[in-house]
């Protein structure tokens, strides 16, 4: 195993407890189990493959990389990508950053950024997803 993959792996690891403390926030806020398995499943995609898929980035950096992300490797890598799951993983990303920011996990600048692009760009991002599924 290379360093890269180490790292992934240890990353993936760190990861589990940001996701347990979100399950549990989820379930606090009487989410339905099937939402929060949905919220959940795309929270781990985008902080345990994105962030993991060029170079290993933490959870915490993960507010400035959602651009990239829903403009790009979202629409390519995702063979369920439409605008519906956009807005989805979009909702449920920021419900995951707002639950690390009064965790003290990432600041209120870095959550402002992430909820600043998604509503900025999630035009464009929709715009970019009907081409590429009707290309």
């Amino acid at each position: 195993m290379d360093d890269y993959e180490m790292n992934q792996k240890k990353n993936v690891e760190r990861n589990k407890k940001f996701l347990a403390e979100f399950k549990e926030y989820l379930v606090l806020n009487k989410l339905s189990d099937k939402t929060i398995r949905n919220h959940l499943s795309n929270v781990e995609l985008y902080i345990n493959d994105y962030l993991n898929y060029y170079d290993v980035s933490k959870m915490e950096d993960g507010c400035r990389e959602i651009g990239e992300f829903f403009g790009d490797w979202f629409i390519r890598k995702c063979m369920w990508s439409t605008a519906s799951s956009i807005k989805s993983t979009a909702s449920s990303i920021k419900k995951f950053y707002k639950c690390m920011n009064e965790l003290n996990y990432v600041s209120k600048e870095d959550y402002k950024y992430l909820c600043d692009t998604i509503k900025n760009r999630m035009n464009d991002w929709i715009d970019e997803v009907n081409e590429y599924n009707n290309f």
